[in-house]
């Protein structure tokens, strides 16, 4: 076994690895192999791969968190290994390159996350559970049934909006979200890269909520052949209240269904009672949980 930085050729291994341990997660071969290729604007950003006999059996990737006001904050993404070759250290190894990584850069608070049974060796190394998400699954035959705007709300897929519009709407709307580290502090270009330019946005099916021209609320479908990730789901908080947050959703679903989509995943924090009461009533059933966990580095 060894740890080596990931290249873009490995992201057919990647993504054959994440659908095996994360069953739930949706990003296909390109956009991971782009994300290799092309780090985050504005973040300091990289990934390991662990590798056995030329085939990649653990990943793990390291940032400079850029979306927030916080100082020195930095994020450990995604640690997983291939259930035939734990215990060998190979998750350790992978954290350990990325902790490496991000000290030099002046990190001092580390954001993870953890599957439940994964906690003990978070805690091992120092990490402590902080949060819940819950992940969550709906199948698509049939999609939901789709209401009627109310009047003065106009439903469009974002491929007709000036992105800038959708830009303000979402960091307008992502401002209180739960969560470890707030996001209060995402630049156009970074969201541009995360967001707009993702090869897997699916900006037909993604919807948005229009009033007077103000986009109000959206939802954003990122997909995979006959699978979805609802990405995200937000309204502006002068909005909120309407239900306008659970029509975008479920015409998000309704177009992605039309167009091949069979199941759709989405996450949610524990403590986001609207956005998990929205699901709820969509038909969403839960499939799995992690924790975001916390650590110092010294």
């Amino acid at each position: 076994m060894r740890i080596r930085v990931a290249q873009p050729d490995d992201a057919p291994g990647v993504v054959a690895l994440r659908t095996l341990v994360f069953p739930y997660l949706v990003r296909g071969v390109e956009s991971t192999r782009k994300m290799i290729a092309e780090p985050p604007p504005e973040e300091e950003w990289t990934a390991f791969v662990a590798e056995v006999d030329e085939q990649v059996v653990g990943w793990v990737s390291a940032e400079r968190i850029g979306t927030t006001s916080a100082a020195n904050v930095g994020g450990i993404n995604l640690l997983h290994v291939h259930p035939e070759h734990r215990r060998r250290g190979t998750g350790t190894a992978l954290l350990t390159a990325a902790t490496d990584f991000l000290r030099p850069l002046g990190i001092r608070r580390v954001r993870a996350m953890a599957l439940p049974d994964g906690l003990p060796f978070a805690r091992r190394h120092g990490y402590e559970p902080s949060r819940e998400v819950r992940y969550s699954a709906l199948d698509l035959n049939p999609a939901p049934a789709l209401p009627d705007p109310p009047p003065g709300v106009r439903l469009l897929p974002i491929a007709d909006l000036d992105p800038h519009l959708l830009y303000t709407a979402d960091v307008a709307s992502a401002a209180d979200e739960p969560g470890d580290v707030p996001v209060d502090a995402k630049s156009y270009e970074s969201w541009q890269y995360d967001v707009w330019d993702n090869l897997g946005l699916d900006k037909a099916a993604s919807v948005a909520a229009e009033i007077d021209g103000e986009v109000v609320a959206f939802s954003l479908v990122k997909r995979d052949g006959d699978r979805m990730w609802s990405d995200y789901t937000g309204t502006v908080p002068a909005y909120r209240g309407r239900g306008l947050a659970r029509l975008a959703k479920t015409a998000a679903l309704h177009r992605a269904a039309a167009n091949g989509v069979r199941v759709a995943y989405t996450s949610n924090d524990e403590a986001n009672a609207p956005m998990l009461a929205i699901n709820a009533r969509l038909g969403y059933r839960p499939v799995a949980s992690q924790w975001s966990c916390l650590a110092e580095l010294t």
